[in-house]
């Protein structure tokens, strides 16, 4: 029986589009929580500094990003970021969803 090797998820963001949506964020008038989830699966807790707190221990370990917003004012202005960035990602309940990793036989959407 021959071996079935589990293909690895792509890789659709670089480190620069991650320090664009960053250094973005950081700049809104509003804070605006982020949470992510590892490649391991491991969920961060939501938290509101992109300057400091978003780029340690790097961005390869990211599977995706959640945007938190609460309001449609709020909304707009991220979803205006991110389509300038043009991102992988989707709007979600919550906010946006930025991927960092396709899985196989995934269809992928931008901002």
């Amino acid at each position: 029986m021959a071996d079935r090797q589990k293909s690895k998820p792509t890789s659709v963001m670089n480190d620069t589009k991650w320090d664009e949506i960053r250094l973005a964020m950081h700049e809104l008038p509003f804070p605006c929580k982020w949470r992510t989830v590892s490649t391991e699966g491991y969920q961060s807790e939501p938290d509101a500094d992109w300057y400091y707190h978003f780029r340690i221990g790097g961005y390869n370990c990211i599977s995706y990003l959640d945007i938190l917003v609460t309001d449609d004012t709020k909304r707009k202005a991220v979803r205006e970021i991110l389509q300038a960035i043009h991102v992988p990602g989707e709007e979600t309940a919550e906010g946006f969803r930025i991927y960092g990793y396709q899985a196989e036989n995934m269809a992928m959407n931008y901002l």
